[in-house]
């Protein structure tokens, strides 16, 4: 057995105060950008903060009159180019991207909120009533087009958002618009899948390079699209394919012809040479093709009643087919719970509080 000499070098001493260090947490690759804002305790306080940060997209609102006297809630997000996902807690609160607001601003993402604990949130004003496609305990996924006006009312819970961009989307769906409002649930496997991948993502990123974070995200962007679209009933087979490329056709179309007065069903189908019956199923969401042709009509009414202050409301609105004033206010009121006039007359304001929001961000 070896005996230790004097001239043997003695063990090196670990210093004290390493044995008391925690290791250092892993670090984001380069070009994944992060960052965590957290809000709790007086809502006094914690609700204007909120406010504030969620300033640049939505306007936040309390849930109810009589507001809570706690208010907590977080998010950690993680960008990569152009493709943001967040991380939420959520307290109570209401959500809101105006008419005027989405009018002014040039935010055309889609998002994707995927409801994991507590109920999910509620798309107020929109085609479903709000509580109609709830199953309980089953996570479900809400799309929205930022290009539209909406209000969602949110509660205790968390969830993870998406915003993807729209030529992203519309790679495989041809109308992005159209996801606006839709939910679909984890009652199926490919959603159960895009689920499972987007919980894993969001625990695993830390260790991932950009490039993997990266392929992560557009993987996930598939499966949405794919779920979506099966929901939809525009993928799955050659007759859905079909579907898809009628669907296409009939939006450009819409879209290119939303200022001549002839513009109808029945010019749509006529120029198309499509049967109405089969252009309805594919419509069926937005309630027909008529009603869909409207939708856009007053869309983009919405659009240069802002953008040209200058012109008189009845001429916009007889320049996308509605001839008869009181017709279009009622219409109007009816899609954005304001009248034209008021929208117009708002105008200069919208637009500079549109500014305001730029320099912020």
């Amino acid at each position: 057995m070896r005996t230790a000499s004097s001239n043997d070098p003695l063990p090196t001493a670990i210093p004290p105060g390493r044995l008391l260090l925690q290791p250092e947490p892993p670090r984001l690759a380069p070009g994944i950008v992060h960052s965590n804002f957290s809000v709790q305790g007086d809502a006094r306080q914690s609700f204007l903060a909120w406010q504030e940060r969620m300033s640049p997209v939505y306007d936040i609102r309390p849930s109810s009159k009589q507001a809570e006297d706690r208010f907590d809630a977080s998010l950690s997000r993680y960008t990569i180019d152009n493709l943001s996902f967040f991380d939420f807690h959520t307290g109570p609160n209401v959500a809101v991207r105006s008419l005027g607001r989405v009018s002014t601003e040039s935010v055309r993402d889609l998002t994707f909120s995927v409801f994991l604990e507590g109920p999910p949130g509620q798309l107020l004003g929109g085609k479903t009533p709000p509580d109609a496609s709830h199953i309980p305990q089953v996570p479900s996924i809400l799309a929205l087009d930022m290009d539209q006006p909406c209000t969602i009312r949110s509660f205790h819970g968390r969830l993870l958002l998406l915003f993807v961009p729209r030529a992203l989307v519309e790679k495989s769906f041809p109308d992005a618009a159209s996801l606006h409002g839709r939910r679909i649930h984890a009652t199926a496997p490919l959603t159960r899948l895009l689920i499972d991948h987007l919980v894993a993502l969001n625990r695993q990123i830390v260790g991932l390079a950009k490039e993997e974070a990266r392929h992560a995200f557009l993987t996930a962007v598939e499966l949405l699209v794919a779920a979506f679209s099966r929901e939809a009933g525009l993928s799955g087979n050659g007759r859905a394919a079909v579907r898809a490329a009628v669907y296409g056709q009939v939006r450009r179309h819409v879209e290119t012809h939303l200022h001549d007065p002839d513009l109808s069903a029945d010019s749509v189908l006529a120029s198309l040479h499509l049967s109405r019956a089969s252009v309805y199923r594919i419509f069926e969401h937005e309630g027909g093709l008529a009603s869909y042709i409207r939708s856009r009509r007053l869309r983009m009414a919405a659009d240069e009643l802002v953008r040209f202050p200058h012109m008189e409301v009845q001429d916009i609105a007889s320049g996308l087919g509605f001839n008869d004033a009181s017709t279009f206010t009622r219409a109007f009121r009816r899609a954005f719970d304001i009248a034209p006039s008021e929208l117009h007359a708002y105008a200069p304001m919208l637009q500079r509080g549109h500014a305001q929001r730029m320099r912020f961000t």
